[in-house]
């Protein structure tokens, strides 16, 4: 594990466009594009995957703040940009055990060309994006405060976050770069 921290891309940047498959326990592979959530009022993008600790760490806390957010018109998307060839655990089949037995609410997509990881400037797991009604980035960085064996993740920083979104429209907060294991790149 390479202890990587995300970027931290220029805020105000359009959300790029994708076309990847959902990882789905039943075998098929629908397609989600950006297109697809244009009808809620803010978009989460989380680029996670499977065995990262750092991911691991946060992974109920983000299922229960999706939870709670989707049911106020936000779209969240988990995406697994890691290559499967090297990292097993990360393939797609073990992306849809995954997401059924953990019970996300959320599509969890598969980059396996990493070009969206490229586009959003995403470099670690988890890295996370939010993008206002416009679909222009409105905070990118950590899910809180906590790291694995370092307090219960609770999701403050993002929660945070998407309050001021949906209460102002903008978000003024310090945004912190997320820290995690680096994406997988081929």
């Amino acid at each position: 594990m390479a202890l990587t921290k995300s970027v931290m891309v220029v805020l105000g940047m359009p959300a790029p466009d994708f076309s990847l498959p959902v990882a789905n326990p039943e075998g098929r592979q629908p397609v989600l594009q950006l297109s697809d959530v244009a009808g809620a009022s803010c978009l989460v993008v989380a680029f996670i995957c499977n065995h990262c600790p750092f991911v691991i760490h946060i992974e109920e806390a983000l299922v229960d703040v999706a939870r709670r957010y989707q049911r106020k018109g936000i779209a969240f998307v988990g995406i697994s940009s890691n290559d499967a060839r090297q990292y097993p655990a990360d393939s797609f089949w073990n992306m849809a055990k995954r997401a059924k037995r953990r019970g996300y609410t959320f599509p969890y997509l598969y980059d396996e060309s990493q070009e969206v990881a490229r586009a959003y400037g995403a470099v670690c797991t988890p890295d996370i994006f939010v993008f206002d009604q416009d679909r222009r980035l409105a905070y990118r960085g950590r899910f809180d405060a906590t790291r694995p064996g370092r307090g219960h993740a609770t999701g403050e920083d993002l929660c945070s976050a998407l309050d001021e979104l949906l209460e102002t429209g903008m978000v003024t907060m310090p945004q912190w770069p997320s820290m995690g294991c680096n994406i997988k790149w081929r």
